[in-house]
């Protein structure tokens, strides 16, 4: 699967869980490694994480958890999925995942856990806020941003100037995906670009913006260099 294509992948967008789901296969499969069943956590420990907490878990978040809850590679290179049994409540809010030094969080509502794919709120500075409108799109962002921070030699970063951002959008396919803030700055909005082995995100708009790119070997990665002459964070020998 050397040419996957992220954009190309989610052509469709992502409709439903299932459209997530089974993206979130495909893309393992392609840039990491097969979903097996054992990837995923006990449904013992969702049960007794459930009854713990005494509220329904989403039935997109179960899922999210049945299906890849152990693998760290896909949840877990920067940021990470809380295991079930240190699912927390935090001002109502149901919160699975963490930023790496706790600057931010992520949550569902719990007046919305009942719902089978609730919307997933940011903890900032400002307090919680929107992020993504259904578990499963967050859970889709999830293993793009921590598969683009997986351990290696594929990947870099730079701070872009204008220039470079419409280098980007004419040379690179949009994800479709929608846009959704940066948790350090939600004003900078987040969006995705591909070619085939290659995948780069955008936070930010406007004069700058910061470029993170990834590809799925060096070569590839080299060649998101070649076309975006940024400077780049890594230099690589």
């Amino acid at each position: 699967m050397d040419g996957y294509d992220v954009a190309a992948a989610l052509r469709d967008g992502v409709a439903d869980r299932r459209a997530a789901w089974r993206f979130i296969r495909t893309f393992a499969a392609a840039w990491a490694e097969p979903l097996r069943d054992n990837d995923g956590v006990d449904p013992q420990e969702l049960g007794a994480a459930q009854k713990r907490l005494g509220i329904p878990l989403p039935a997109a978040l179960r899922e999210a958890y049945l299906l890849f809850g152990r693998r760290d590679d896909l949840t877990s290179n920067q940021d990470w999925l809380v295991a079930p049994n240190g699912l927390a409540v935090d001002r109502d809010v149901l919160v699975f995942r963490h930023e790496n030094q706790h600057a931010a969080s992520w949550g569902i509502p719990v007046a919305a856990a009942a719902d089978p794919d609730p919307p997933v709120l940011v903890e900032h500075d400002a307090g919680w806020q929107p992020f993504l409108d259904r578990v499963s799109l967050a859970c889709v962002e999830m293993v793009l941003s921590e598969t683009l921070f997986a351990p290696g030699d594929w990947d870099n970063a730079a701070e872009v100037p204008a220039e470079l951002i419409e280098l980007v959008e004419k040379n690179y396919r949009r994800v479709n995906f929608p846009e959704y803030p940066s948790w350090a700055d939600p004003a900078d909005p987040i969006r995705w670009y591909s070619a085939p082995g290659e995948l780069l995100r955008m936070d930010g708009e406007g004069e700058w913006a910061w470029l993170y790119v990834r590809g799925r070997t060096a070569k590839d990665r080299e060649r998101i260099e070649q076309a975006v002459p940024a400077r780049w964070t890594i230099r690589h020998s």
